[in-house]
């Protein structure tokens, strides 16, 4: 049995539930994006992060068919099921993602908003070079970045905002808490 045949389909969330899926190329700043919005809204904002979940808790390599994939659905839906509003963030490659999140956006009952973090690659390799982390740095090298990069890996019908490069770690966050309607959602403390 595959994973995605044991995950349930159907309306998830609720009216006032909000799903922000970001994407983008690695070093394109999707999780400082995704922390930004938890920092500015605060509780009850759940961060779905495709690298904690395939890499972290399943340690395994993206490739299509992955059991992640189902993982990052499942976590989501469980999320907004429970009143959470949820950012899932990563590379999400839209040919081995994309039909999962295009279902996940369809069946939430509330607002969902996509965007893709569009940096082209002379930028990805300077902002690579600027990160402090020594252990990234040798983890992640150029050859990765080169092999991973793909220039505007977009979901299909326009589902995603492209935000650009220019754009600050601030703008966006701003951006996006304003048309997923986050600006207007009092946060529950739980």
């Amino acid at each position: 049995m595959s994973v995605s045949a044991v995950i349930v389909r159907g309306v998830v969330g609720t009216e006032g539930t909000r799903l922000i899926v970001i994407r983008g190329n690695s070093a394109s700043g999707k999780s400082s994006v995704a922390t930004g919005l938890r920092e500015a809204f605060g509780c009850n904002l759940a961060l779905v992060s495709q690298d904690n979940l395939r890499r972290t808790v399943l340690g395994e390599r993206d490739r299509r068919g992955a059991a992640n994939i189902g993982l990052i659905d499942l976590t989501a839906r469980y999320a907004l099921d429970n009143g959470f509003h949820v950012v899932v963030e990563g590379i999400l490659y839209a040919g081995r993602y994309g039909m999962m999140l295009q279902d996940l956006v369809r069946d939430h009952r509330g607002v969902s908003r996509c965007y893709y973090l569009h940096v082209p690659y002379a930028e990805t390799m300077l902002r690579r070079a600027m990160k402090p982390d020594a252990e990234y740095l040798k983890q992640i090298t150029e050859e990765h970045l080169r092999d991973w990069y793909r220039d505007k890996d977009l979901l299909p019908d326009a589902l995603e905002t492209v935000i650009s490069s220019a754009s600050t770690l601030d703008d966006t966050v701003q951006q996006i808490l304003r048309e997923s309607g986050l600006d207007q959602v009092i946060p529950i403390d739980r």
